[in-house]
């Protein structure tokens, strides 16, 4: 299984903003549609950066309320971590374990096609887990 799969079972929409947002309207943005984060475009539509919920709690915890007014690019990530849409599921929930990242973008082309959470990604491995388990059953119970 690849992670073009998951993204189209759950859609390619993404989330993005622009570097010079604030703060506070990212995480409005983040709460609004309930994710755990957003990607950082340039002007030319390429990732500079993503922005998780945990880069504002820290701003916040270092700087108080006025971190709040700071634009996202001086508290996003900027070696974004990114996969391909061909990248193998478990090859994705590897990077995600072992770079301590919830949120994958998925790049093609050197343009951002969808982005991919740690829950999509334990989602569709329970799935398939289950999907394994009926056929066997189905074997099992065939043979006997």
């Amino acid at each position: 299984m690849i992670v073009e799969q998951i993204l189209n079972d759950k859609g390619r929409s993404v989330v993005t903003l622009k570097a010079d947002t604030t703060l506070k309207e990212a995480a409005q943005l983040l709460d609004d549609r309930k994710i755990g984060a957003v990607v950082a475009l340039d002007a030319d539509e390429r990732i500079i950066g993503v922005l998780s919920e945990r880069d504002v709690v820290r701003q916040v915890a270092r700087l108080g309320a006025p971190a709040l007014d700071m634009p996202v690019g001086s508290a996003m990530t900027r070696a974004v971590v990114t996969v391909a849409p061909s990248t193998a599921i478990d090859e994705a929930l590897q990077t995600m374990t072992d770079r301590r990242i919830r949120h994958l973008p998925v790049v093609h082309n050197e343009r951002l096609t969808g982005v991919i959470s740690i829950g999509d990604l334990v989602k569709w491995k329970i799935a398939e887990t289950e999907a394994e388990a009926n056929a066997m059953k189905s074997y099992l119970s065939a043979q006997f």
